[in-house]
């Protein structure tokens, strides 16, 4: 796949332009630039700048502690890190979820769902939607929004409350819960927060059912932009369930290629190591994730809205399921690979979740039943989910003395690295090139990386193979001194 302007020949012959940071996203990260005498783009990179080591924080804490301690990764998306540590936790306890703790867990997870989606798409992206990217930078916010489309920002902000709220209701508060541990769940749902979910949950569906409509009515109105943009080819990865339906919960992975056929299918989430290398390059704090029989060059790929709708059979409720044909069909029997189309796909999963959310909402488990079974304790175990923004994966190793003595954590935005780097490549080659930059064109760059939803927080972590250049400068800015770690 193409790699061109990841690396300029000549580099300090070079103009640099920076948009530092990338806004409306979680995280900080920067974007450079180098151009020619010419204005030509001859590099473009998204740099992760944050660094933050997590995963050595975990190593020495005892296991049952690691559900809460994970949340502390992200405030836009700590339910998945609850959730996919718990699932880790119940393979070293070697416990079997209870009916009522899994269908607890699921509803966490979908209330999770739809209040990220709903966030990213309302708060973040729409205001470069519906005003267009170089449009008055002081509208392109949610209050713009607000103003200009008051009915749609309501709607925005009601279905994240709901969200919260369902997220409130299974795990205790609204970020940072406490409701899923090691083996099970601590908390049945409380009768009154069932009945008040119920209440709202049909309008839930209809507003969500509307901004899958919105999007497509944006995706009609400027074909030529909304399928060109960031368009290129890349794998896919997503969990699937076993009878190949989307399963945001659990499943097995499956990986498909640029063309949509299906390279690896059903590996068990244990076995994720015998498919997934990581690569580190020495000017990112994110590492680049690849499927380890293609290489690095090869087997790097996308995950989230955009490779979860496509890399499933069918989803398995009807108006998502309906939504997904159409958005499939859409690309005329080839993988639609426009960025923008993420948020397409975005809407029609926040629509799944309402789905789901309702059905489970009668199910009569959630208010009664065991939460928690025994089980043969075990060292080692692997959780993977689906968060919002794609797989994420937590493995950890556990003592005899119930310490944790490894984390390994891949999460969504890394497997999104190098395909967020591709997009902004494409968009720099297809916008930016031999243009004279404007605030309007160097927000291209970043509509193209909000449309991945990163969370870049989470995602740094390249500990002990990061290469460090350590600089001592005198009062006058000379450096005196120069430590360098290949």
């Amino acid at each position: 796949m193409d790699s061109s302007l990841e690396t300029a020949a000549d580099r300090e012959h070079l103009h640099r332009v920076v948009i530092d940071p990338v806004s409306r996203v979680e995280g900080h990260g920067k974007v450079t630039l180098l151009l020619d005498d010419d204005d030509h783009v001859r590099e473009a990179r998204l740099h992760i700048v944050e660094f933050r080591g997590f995963e050595v924080f975990i190593q020495g804490r005892p296991y049952w502690e690691v559900p809460v301690m994970v949340q502390r990764l992200c405030g836009i998306c700590p339910v998945s890190h609850h959730l996919a540590a718990s699932k880790a936790m119940d393979r070293v306890l070697g416990i079997p979820v209870t009916r009522s703790a899994e269908k607890l867990r699921r509803l966490m997870h979908y209330g999770q769902i739809l209040q990220s989606h709903a966030l990213h798409f309302f708060h973040l992206s729409s205001p470069d939607l519906l005003f267009g990217f170089e449009s008055e930078v002081g509208k392109r916010n949610i209050v713009g929004v607000a103003a200009a489309y008051p009915e749609v920002a309501r709607q925005g902000v009601l279905l994240r409350k709901f969200g919260q709220e369902v997220i409130r209701a299974t795990a205790g508060k609204r970020i940072h819960g406490t409701g899923s541990v090691p083996g099970g769940m601590n908390r049945h749902l409380a009768v009154e927060d069932r009945d008040a979910l119920r209440a709202e949950i049909d309008h839930m569906v209809e507003w969500s059912r509307a901004a899958v409509e919105l999007v497509k009515r944006l995706h009609r109105a400027d074909p030529a932009l909304y399928d060109e943009f960031g368009r290129f080819r890349a794998n896919v990865m997503s969990l699937v369930r076993a009878d190949g339906a989307m399963d945001l919960y659990h499943g097995a992975l499956r990986f498909r290629d640029a063309d949509g056929k299906i390279l690896v299918d059903k590996v068990p989430d244990q076995s994720y190591r015998s498919l997934i290398r990581e690569q580190v390059k020495p000017w990112s704090y994110m590492k680049f994730p690849y499927l380890q029989q293609l290489g690095p060059d090869e087997g790097w790929y996308q995950v989230g809205p955009l490779a979860r709708v496509q890399n499933c059979d069918f989803i398995p409720t009807p108006l998502a399921e309906a939504e997904r044909r159409e958005f499939i069909d859409h690309g005329r029997g080839e993988p639609v690979r426009a960025t923008l189309a993420y948020h397409w796909a975005r809407m029609i999963e926040m629509l799944h979740a309402a789905e789901v959310i309702r059905d489970l909402l009668g199910d009569g488990d959630l208010l009664e039943g065991a939460l928690l079974a025994d089980g043969e304790r075990g060292n080692e175990g692997v959780g993977i989910i689906e968060a919002p923004r794609g797989t994420l994966i937590h493995h950890y190793q556990v003592g005899d003395d119930d310490l944790v003595t490894m984390c390994n954590l891949i999460v969504s935005t890394t497997h999104n690295n190098q395909a967020m780097n591709t997009a902004v490549r494409e968009v720099a080659r297809r916008y930016l090139d031999g243009r004279k930059l404007t605030e309007g064109l160097l927000n291209h760059i970043e509509v193209a990386i909000r449309a991945y939803d990163p969370c870049l927080s989470c995602a740094t972590h390249a500990l002990g193979k990061m290469p460090l250049v350590l600089e001592l400068a005198d009062a006058g800015g000379e450096v005196v001194d120069r430590v360098v770690r290949d």
